[in-house]
């Protein structure tokens, strides 16, 4: 049944008002929540909400806002030596995270493409359940916030690498694809220079000029924000890369935690519809035909990724309790293992069961590693007052 965005939006938040109240009942995470009442009211469920593509990209804008606000929380020096750090770790977990993938899927009968497209699926860590679960003002955690960013923006570039192939692989062309790869990697540099000079020369001194102005101030960072995430996606960079741009170049402003503080309640609102449209996209009845690979994909992504980040962590003169900490919240597979998904199955490069297979091992993972890091770790939305940071 078609409704207004209006009426979809009433069900939605209602819906999520209800199924939170009940959550937080019961001593259970809200993420859960969120996709629990896309699964019972999408379009495999109750079908009162069935135009999730729309819900979707706007959910998107979430995670825009997400790295945003994680660029306004970091200082660009301390960034680029944890960057350093970083790119072994995701570069070796990465290859590992492939190889287990690659691995299941072929010894469950897939094919060669169908394996190695899901094991590309399972290189990512997701980005929602690793920082909005990380607790962003208590110093105790900022060693690991920087790490943890570190790691998600190389898996960020190697995710925009494994589209391109897939798009190539539809037809593009592989010298085609080298050249647009090679223009998106020169344009990282270029955007970063061009955003702080418009930063040092139009932004700040349009902040210092209106700053007792508010709403214009949101008005400012709301613009800065998207406008630099819409940059990178023309250059063939992802719109999270450029908001994370916009917002590292501006976190030396004083005003950077006003901005911070006022965008939250937004973000939000967009998470949740994110995380609504994961649950009411997953058809439930199509699980059967993959639940058993599905589950042991899950099982071993929850059980090797916090066990691989743990060693090589420690391998880069980590502390131990730090290294398994920050392995526990990215040991997921990620919202982009489901962008793969949807995007190779639309281009006919694997199968329907390899999509459901990815699909189905990432929602796995998502629900399972919510409930790990919340019940035994500090988040802002932790049920426990012991270790509810924020």
């Amino acid at each position: 049944m078609d409704v207004s965005i209006t009426f979809a939006f009433f069900l939605i938040f209602t819906g999520a008002a209800i199924f939170a109240s009940l959550a937080l009942a019961t001593r259970q995470p809200l993420i859960i929540a969120y996709i629990a009442l896309g699964a019972c009211i999408g379009p495999y469920g109750m079908s009162l909400v069935t135009d999730t593509q729309l819900l979707a990209d706007i959910g998107h804008i979430g995670i825009i806002f997400l790295l945003f606000l994680l660029g306004l929380d970091m200082q660009p020096q301390a960034l680029w030596a944890t960057l350093r750090k970083s790119t072994v770790v995701a570069l070796f977990s990465s290859a590992i995270f492939l190889s287990m993938g690659f691995a299941v899927a072929y010894l469950f009968g897939y094919s060669t493409t169908d394996s190695l497209v899901v094991g590309a699926a399972m290189m990512f860590s997701s980005t929602i359940i690793g920082i909005k679960l990380l607790p962003t003002t208590v110093l105790h955690h900022r060693h690991i916030g920087e790490l943890m960013i570190g790691l998600l923006l190389i898996q960020d570039l190697l995710a925009i690498i494994v589209l391109m192939v897939l798009f190539s692989a539809a037809g593009d062309g592989t010298e085609s694809m080298g050249k647009t790869l090679a223009i998106s990697l020169a344009g990282l540099p270029i955007l970063g220079g061009i955003a702080l000079l418009c930063v040092r020369y139009i932004l700040l001194p349009l902040i210092a000029r209106f700053d007792r102005f508010h709403e214009y101030i949101f008005l400012l960072a709301l613009g800065w924000c998207l406008g630099l995430a819409e940059a990178a996606k023309a250059l063939g960079l992802s719109e999270e890369i450029g908001a994370f741009i916009a917002g590292i170049t501006i976190a030396t402003s004083p005003i950077s935690q006003y901005i911070a503080v006022n965008l939250k309640p937004l973000r939000d609102f967009f998470l949740i519809l994110f995380f609504f449209s994961v649950g009411a996209r997953f058809d439930l009845a199509m699980l059967q035909q993959v639940w058993m690979p599905a589950l042991v994909l899950a099982g071993l992504v929850l059980g090797l990724k916090p066990v691989v980040y743990r060693f090589l962590l420690k391998g880069v003169s980590e502390k131990r309790p730090l290294a398994w900490d920050l392995g526990f919240r990215l040991g997921q597979a990620s919202e982009f293992s489901l962008l793969i998904a949807y995007v190779a199955a639309g281009a006919v490069l694997i199968s329907e069961q390899a999509s459901l297979l990815i699909q189905a091992t990432t929602i796995i993972t998502l629900l399972a590693s919510s409930y790990i890091v919340v019940l035994n770790y500090p988040t802002p939305i932790a049920i426990s007052d012991r270790l509810r940071r924020d």
